[in-house]
């Protein structure tokens, strides 16, 4: 779709606009009155996320779509696009490839190579006041996480974590190292496994934890993975947004980050014997720990490898994301009843079939 003269000038572009985390955050933006450009790889696109928006009772009289591609130098943007998004201040990378079984190219021309593309473009903004980069909670400073963008120890990440989550390691350290050495202002959001509306459960992604509930529910899931200790943090995706939207009216000076996740959460095994109990179904009496299930093949524990590092007993420091909650007004909604009209709605959409 191309720009078009409309009064409103984007202040905001949100790439990765029609994914999950882009289209609540985009919703949010716009509700709050912000003019919003947002960058999608194709017209239908475009159309879906007008569509979603429309649906929710959002006003899109100050949405702007635009055509990105942030494989690409610059976004890929013409000079008309470009010239749209001259007043642009705050710049949101959403965008990123999240599906198992990726090649170690296809994750790292998203999520490493798109992730500089799009620093490097919100760096080049005049007016800029934030970009905002979305990471993961398992990629920022966990024990024992490979870090830089070459050498053994970024090598060890993709065969021991998957394309994915190494990618998204390799990015994360990649736009944080590139705004030290270049002052860039940036925030580095890191959310916990993100789960639905905490008012209507909508989600709208079914990877992840969401597998594992529809496994519960089904009766395909043998075992609980991990220990009684596992810890697996959630955090709402309407409560995300607000953040978001809040990072830079309250973030200033050089590179800050935040894990963004309800340290409420119950641990992995008692989180999912109470959706078991909720949706009527019966949860594994037996837990297979960790060491074993990466020695077992997947069709025996109905486990994705990938998703193995994901299954740890880690905690997190969420100060400074709390911190800026509070500045904001904002606080995590009531973990419980958010999880289970998330499962709710997750079997009501039938897991995305």
């Amino acid at each position: 779709m191309s720009p078009r003269p409309d009064g409103h000038r984007p202040d905001t572009l949100v790439l990765g606009a029609n994914g999950f985390i882009g289209r609540w955050l985009t919703a949010e933006l716009l509700g709050s009155g912000r003019s919003v450009a947002v960058g999608t790889r194709s017209a239908s696109s475009a159309r879906e996320l007008l569509d979603w928006l429309h649906g929710h009772a959002v006003p899109t009289d100050r949405l702007l779509p635009v055509h990105a591609d942030i494989t690409l130098p610059g976004l890929g943007l013409d000079d008309a696009t470009a010239q749209a998004l001259a007043d642009v201040r705050d710049v949101y990378n959403c965008a990123a490839l999240f599906r198992f079984g990726l090649t170690r190219g296809e994750a790292g021309a998203a999520n490493v190579d798109g992730a500089l593309n799009a620093l490097r473009w919100a760096a080049g903004r005049e007016r800029l006041r934030r970009a905002v980069h979305i990471s993961g909670y398992r990629v920022a400073g966990v024990p024992g996480s490979a870090t830089g963008t070459g050498g053994e120890d970024i090598g060890r990440a993709y065969r021991e974590h998957g394309p994915y989550e190494a990618s998204k390691r390799e990015g994360h350290e990649a736009v944080r190292a590139l705004a030290e050495r270049e002052g860039i202002a940036l925030s580095i959001v890191s959310p916990g496994s993100v789960i639905g509306d905490s008012t209507t459960g909508e989600a709208g992604q079914y990877i992840g934890l969401a597998e594992s509930v529809e496994d519960l529910w089904r009766g395909r899931l043998p075992a609980l993975p991990g220990s009684a200790a596992t810890f697996v943090p959630v955090v709402t995706v309407d409560h995300l947004a607000r953040f978001l939207a809040a990072v830079p009216e309250h973030d200033t000076g050089g590179p800050s980050a935040h894990w963004v996740l309800d340290d409420r959460t119950p641990h992995l095994h008692a989180l999912l014997r109470g959706l078991a109990d909720h949706l009527g179904v019966r949860a594994p009496r037996v837990a297979v720990p960790l060491w074993l299930l990466r020695r077992l093949p997947r069709a025996l524990t109905g486990v994705e490898p990938e998703t193995l590092s994901f299954l740890s007993e880690d905690r997190y420091d969420t100060a400074s994301a709390d911190t800026l909650a509070r500045a904001a007004g904002l606080e995590h909604p009531p973990v419980w009843p958010a999880l289970t009209r998330w499962a709710d709605r997750l079997v009501a959409d039938r897991f995305g079939a």
